[in-house]
Formats: C-alpha cells, sequence, structure tokens
C-alpha cells in the first residue's frame, strides 16, 4: 500500500529568494541557522528533528542551502547535490501547525533583522520568501 502525498493547493514555490547573500555573509548564515535550530530544539516540533550534533549538523545543512538560495557559493550542491527540499522532507509529516512552529522559530532567531545587517524591507522580503517556501513543505493534508 502506497502513502498518499498531500500536495499544498498553492503548489510549488515562485519566484527567487531575495540575493541577500552579500549583506549578510556566509558566517552570518551560519550563526543565524545555528540559533533558528535551537529554537527549534526547545519547540513543539523538537521531536521531528534528530538530537545533539546531529540537530547542529541539520543547522549547517540549512546554512548552506541558505547561503546558494540567498546568492553566495553553491555550497549546499556541492556536498549534497540538488537541493529538492521537498523530496527531501517527504519522510517526515509536515503539517500546518509544524510549518507554523518552525517559521515562529526562524523569525524568533532573525528578530527584526538589524542584528543581521538587513533593513527591515530586506528582512520583510526574506520571510515572505520563507512563507511560501515552507508551504510547499507541507505533505500532510489538514485534519
Amino acid at each position: 500500500m502506497t502513502k498518499d502525498i498531500y500536495t499544498p493547493p498553492s503548489g510549488p514555490l515562485q519566484g527567487s529568494a531575495p540575493l541577500l547573500f552579500p549583506k549578510m555573509g556566509q558566517e552570518t548564515l551560519y550563526q543565524l541557522s545555528a540559533d533558528v535550530y535551537q529554537n527549534i530544539g526547545k519547540s513543539e516540533i523538537a521531536d521531528m528533528f534528530p538530537k545533539g550534533e546531529a540537530l547542529m549538523e541539520a543547522s549547517r545543512k540549512q546554512a548552506e542551502f541558505l547561503i546558494g538560495i540567498l546568492g553566495g557559493p553553491p555550497i549546499y550542491m556541492e556536498k549534497h547535490g540538488h537541493p529538492r527540499m521537498r523530496a527531501r522532507h517527504l519522510p517526515f509529516e509536515i503539517d500546518e501547525f509544524a510549518r507554523q512552529t518552525w517559521l515562529r522559530c526562524f523569525r524568533e532567531a532573525l528578530g527584526d533583522g538589524a542584528n543581521r545587517g538587513l533593513t527591515p524591507s530586506e528582512t520583510a522580503a526574506l520571510m515572505a520568501w520563507l512563507e511560501g517556501f515552507s508551504a510547499w513543505m507541507v505533505n500532510k493534508a489538514p485534519s
């Protein structure tokens, strides 16, 4: 028996991520991702993620993905191949609650963006892109 895979009605993400790498830089994105994953580790979705060093490895992978998608070098692709993020996330049941929790963890780590070198409009553009991106990761139908 095969598992039905929910497809969000919005479909795949349209549009490119904002090119923020030149402003943020590699170290800022690694630190931002580490902060996001620390938040995740204390959140209601912590059980969906690995623990300890494996959690930090996941944060490094997220940073490498963000570095490339935001206009930096293609570190993620060089290490792990094409991102195929929806396919990589299919083994995990991601519902709207998990998505919103992940977004909250990201928002809390990012703050107003100033501590990451971003203006309010750049922060809003990044969060808008992440909202669209995360919507495509949802693979469990609403109850």
